[in-house]
Formats: C-alpha cells, sequence, structure tokens
C-alpha cells in the first residue's frame, strides 16, 4: 500500500524523473499534486506497471490531480551540464509549470538541488512508497516512451519502440552499425571499450 501523504497539513508535490541512464534522447520529470487522502488500487511504480496499466493510470491521474506538470531537458543539454544536473532541471522545469504552488516536495531518489525555499525530502525508491511520487513516474514514463517511440519511426534501427534509448544489445548494434543521432547523448560511453569487448 502506497503512503498518501509525507506532510499530511501541507501540500505536497511528488517528482520523478526518468531516461537518466538513457543514451539517448531526453531526460523527463513529472510533478504532480494529489488530493488528500487520494487512494488508488492501481497506482505503483511505473516500473512495476505495463503500457496498458500506465495509459489507464494516466488517465485518472489528470483527471484527479490538484495539479500536475511533465518537462524535458534536451540530450544537448545532458551533454553541456551533465546528467544529476540536467535531472534536477527537468525537476524544477516541471515545478515551473504547476497551476498550485506546493509547499512541500517529495523526490524520488537521494539527491536533489533546492528549489527555491521549499522544503523537501529525498526518498530513495520514493515511487515504490508514495503515490505522488508514484504518479509523477508514470507521467514522465508515458511521455518519454511516446516521444522515443516517434524518434524510432524517424530513425529505425536502434530498437527504440522498445528500449526507449536503453543501453540494450540491440540499441549498441544500431550505433555499431549507423552511427549515432542527433539525438545520442556524446558525454554517454555509447559503446563499451574495447578492454570490456575482450574480458
Amino acid at each position: 500500500m502506497l503512503i498518501s501523504a509525507f506532510t499530511p497539513d501541507l501540500i505536497e508535490a511528488g517528482c520523478d524523473e526518468v531516461g537518466r541512464g538513457c543514451l539517448a534522447g531526453p531526460v523527463v520529470a513529472a510533478a504532480v499534486i494529489l488530493p488528500k487522502h487520494y487512494q488508488h488500487e492501481l497506482l505503483n511504480d511505473s516500473k512495476q506497471l505495463g503500457k496498458e496499466e500506465r495509459q489507464l493510470l494516466q488517465t485518472d491521474i489528470t483527471r484527479d490531480a490538484l495539479a500536475w506538470a511533465i518537462a524535458e531537458v534536451s540530450n544537448e543539454e545532458i551533454d553541456s551540464i551533465n546528467i544529476l544536473n540536467a535531472s534536477f532541471k527537468a525537476m524544477h522545469l516541471a515545478l515551473d509549470q504547476l497551476q498550485l504552488r506546493p509547499q512541500f516536495l517529495l523526490i524520488d531518489g537521494n539527491r536533489f538541488k533546492p528549489y527555491g525555499d521549499i522544503p523537501f525530502e529525498c526518498i530513495i525508491k520514493g515511487d515504490g512508497a508514495y503515490l505522488s511520487i508514484a504518479a509523477a513516474s508514470v507521467l514522465a514514463k508515458n511521455y518519454r516512451d511516446e516521444l522515443m517511440s516517434k524518434l524510432a519511426d524517424q530513425y529505425p534501427g536502434y530498437g527504440w519502440h522498445t528500449n526507449v534509448g536503453y543501453p540494450t544489445d540491440e540499441h549498441r548494434d544500431g550505433i555499431r552499425a549507423l552511427g549515432i543521432t542527433p539525438y545520442h547523448r556524446k558525454s554517454f560511453q555509447l559503446l563499451p571499450s574495447q578492454l570490456e569487448l575482450f574480458e
């Protein structure tokens, strides 16, 4: 059972990002403010849900949430400011778009760059513990998966329809055969080193 709130008396936004470990595409973050005492029997960490479940949940989340927003930071900016800072920036951009100003932030993970003067709590595996973070993870993953699926149509051969930019064998085989696209993160190790290849 996921917990509905960390601070019952404050307006609380849950934040999560997806795509940090990908070789291509943006990092995407979402922020969600749910009603107090909100419950949903299906809502869980997006990694534990199938695509159809996530799509159903998105309809409910966007209908029921007091406020929600999604933001992305491009692969070019990831290369410029590094993936950790890009993840923080994506969360900040999502928070900027909320129509309701939160009084407390729940952040999935163990690090965060403060957002103004709003207090926050970092929670490792928070998307499996708090409903607002789980909701943010669903919105962010759906948005990013759809984006990578569209890019897969433009750049076939990398398996983005299924791996959505993560470093799978199919993705790396595509890089070897076709080279990189404008959406690849040049600051990442796109292929294993020679030493790893011969181990």
